[in-house]
């Protein structure tokens, strides 16, 4: 039966596709569904069903899920819409005859303060009580939300924050698209919840790689979380994103960034991308012509 993607055209939900064709899914057996789908030509080029779905237009979601069996909902990113968006796709999902959902959460959701988990936790309790078959990822924090602030640390010497000594058990998207893979092509997983999450290091450990991998002096700027908000914004971020992110990493302080779990080296069966490899990486890319 088919595998209903949501948030395809996103970078993790498009990773999860290109994983599972690259394990041996037939392309037919996989919806790709987002709301530009545009964006996701290639794939119907290539055999992949490809469905209109938007969170906050109920409508179309009826139509995006019709037919399929298992469904990954790949949390969305507005922030303040992210349960009543989760709600929509889980009520579709149950008239469209979907029998299992994987959901994309946060790691320590059911104890962390941060502001991000308050949603994340809300839309567990609602898989939880509207499925009778789920599967929980809880997703630690991306390496790439650090790689992809190379230019601002390189030009200012500096990787700002407000974590203090914290330690993060980031990991990058590929991982975690690959436990999205695991949970999706594999039996076993029905009605487990997993701590999801890399080798931990602190902020001053990470700008130590960057300046190793770089050849460069990078310091670790620890901040307040107004400073640090007033930094993300004057930066490009929205305000409301700022404020999330400076919140979350005042929650990476407290220690609930962080896990001691194995399940995601268990769940993809090889080592997790380290944060030398991120910036590694990140850095070739930046100096490709």
């Amino acid at each position: 039966m088919p595998i209903v993607i949501t948030g395809a055209s996103g970078h993790l939900g498009r990773l999860v596709v290109d994983q599972l064709l690259t394990a041996g899914t037939p392309p037919a057996q996989i919806v790709a569904t987002g709301r530009d789908i545009d964006k996701l030509a290639d794939l119907a080029r290539s055999g992949v069903t490809v469905r209109r779905a938007d969170f906050a237009d109920p409508s179309t979601l009826d139509e995006a899920f019709t037919g399929a069996d298992t469904m990954l909902l790949v949390s969305t990113t507005t922030i303040g819409e992210r349960f009543d968006n989760a709600r929509n796709a889980i009520d579709a999902a149950a008239r469209a005859g979907v029998s299992r959902i994987a959901y994309t959460s946060i790691v320590n959701a059911s104890t962390a303060q941060m502001t991000l988990a308050d949603e994340h936790r809300r839309t567990e309790d609602y898989v939880r009580e509207n499925s009778s078959a789920f599967v929980i990822l809880r997703n630690g924090w991306y390496l790439e939300n650090y790689t992809d602030q190379l230019p601002m640390v390189t030009q200012h010497h500096a990787l700002m924050g407000s974590a203090r000594d914290g330690r993060v058990s980031a990991a990058g998207r590929r991982d975690y698209a690959a436990a999205a893979v695991a949970v999706l092509s594999q039996d076993g997983h029905l009605g487990a919840t997993y701590e999801l999450g890399g080798t931990p290091f602190t902020l001053t450990e990470l700008a130590t790689t960057i300046s190793d991998v770089l050849g460069t002096d990078i310091a670790y700027q620890d901040m307040s979380v107004a400073d640090y908000t007033a930094i993300l914004t004057g930066a490009g971020l929205l305000p409301e994103m700022a404020a999330a992110v400076a919140d979350a990493d005042a929650g990476l302080a407290r220690g609930e960034l962080f896990t001691a779990s194995d399940d995601l080296v268990k769940l993809i069966g090889r080592p997790v991308t380290t944060a030398r490899e991120a910036v590694q990486k990140a850095a070739t890319i930046e100096e490709s012509p």
